[in-house]
């Protein structure tokens, strides 16, 4: 059974800090891929929109720099990515959406067997179904926002606002808040995407929280302080608050002022979906939380931004992580692993893609 670590257990924290940072002194040299590249529509939005500064990769790269890693960024656009890949000691990943957080990524790796950073390929793939997840929510007893899947034809409209959401990838990329009829149709338009499907979503108003949560050595799980997350330029927390490319701070970021009650409630649910989706590594869980102080999941996270300046990380310094220990701790957790260990034959790369593309030819 999992162990939490709340902000009390401050004593054991500090411990596992210390602890990380006696195991990355001896790690010099350990050879980390860290795997970044525009594959999904979300990674896309952020290549080409956010300063180089600003990014995750920049941040994991500092990070890689202080453990005293060799490292690399591999893109997964690169013909080359796979037969590299295998050459190294551990992957972290930082793709998000389609390929890269869905299991689909997870999967190679282990058919590799090259250790990785974060959940595995069922927890991967289904926290990156929103559809799904909420089915998961459901049965695991959390509270969650009702919802319906529209596939196509007319949409059933109930003269409430409803969030309509594409079913896989984040940072609210192709998601609108819908307040009338009218605008519904263009709204599913806009997030079907190739799925074909969306999650039309009851809004629900109130303070956006969100809960990291990360993986120490020995197992058990820190739990960060709830923060509230609110925009204050736009109407929802969309994609162009969260990407924030030209740093005009569009959004309050604080740790929530909560009622113990309530921080209880939160964190038995954060605990749920850690273990009732088998998490590992490292997780973020997004709430709502109502004017009546009722929370509401609204999704989880599997692979957190680890930009300076994320959500995830302001969480873990205000638990007492740095950026590195951070990092540390994820890369221990991959390499501490049990190994996938099966008798598959070891990848041979020699034959090239044009010799592939001769041997189907007719």
């Amino acid at each position: 059974m999992t162990t939490f670590l709340g902000p009390s257990a401050s004593p054991v924290t500090q411990k596992a800090v210390q602890d990380l940072r006696a195991w990355g002194r001896g790690r010099r040299g350990l050879a980390v891929a860290l795997v970044y590249g525009p594959v999904s529509a979300e990674d896309r939005l952020y290549h080409s929109k956010c300063p180089v500064e600003q990014r995750s990769v920049t941040a994991l790269g500092e990070a890689l720099e202080e453990i005293g890693a060799r490292w690399a960024v591999l893109d997964p656009c690169d013909p080359g990515f796979i037969e590299q890949l295998a050459s190294y000691d551990v992957a972290l990943s930082n793709l998000h959406g389609p390929y890269g957080e869905d299991g689909r990524l997870q999967g190679l790796l282990d058919y590799l067997r090259v250790p990785y950073c974060g959940s595995g390929v069922s927890a991967s793939a289904v926290a990156a179904d929103k559809i799904l997840c909420k089915r998961v929510m459901v049965s695991l007893g959390v509270p969650t926002p009702s919802w319906s899947v529209w596939s196509g034809g007319p949409a059933e409209w109930n003269g409430r606002p409803v969030m309509v959401k594409p079913p896989f990838g984040g940072s609210s990329v192709g998601m609108s808040l819908v307040r009338e009829r009218a605008a519904l149709a263009q709204a599913l338009t806009d997030a079907a995407g190739e799925a074909h499907v969306v999650l039309m979503e009851d809004y629900v108003s109130g303070t956006p929280l969100t809960v990291g949560l990360l993986e120490l050595p020995g197992g058990p799980v820190a739990v960060f302080p709830p923060l509230a997350t609110e925009p204050t330029e736009a109407e929802f927390y969309d994609a162009d608050t969260k990407l924030d490319a030209d740093s005009r701070g569009a959004v309050a970021v604080r740790v929530a002022g909560l009622a113990p009650d309530v921080l209880d409630e939160i964190t038995r649910q954060v605990k749920l979906l850690w273990d009732g989706l088998g998490l590992r590594g490292s997780a973020r869980v997004d709430f709502m939380l109502t004017p009546k102080k009722q929370p509401y999941v609204l999704e989880v996270n599997s692979t957190p931004g680890m930009s300076r300046d994320s959500n995830f990380v302001v969480g873990a310094a205000a638990h007492g992580f740095t950026h590195t220990d951070v990092v540390l701790a994820m890369l221990h957790e991959a390499l501490a692993r049990q190994s996938y260990d099966v008798p598959l034959p070891t990848p041979v790369f020699s034959i090239s893609t044009s010799t592939r593309e001769a041997a189907v030819s007719p």
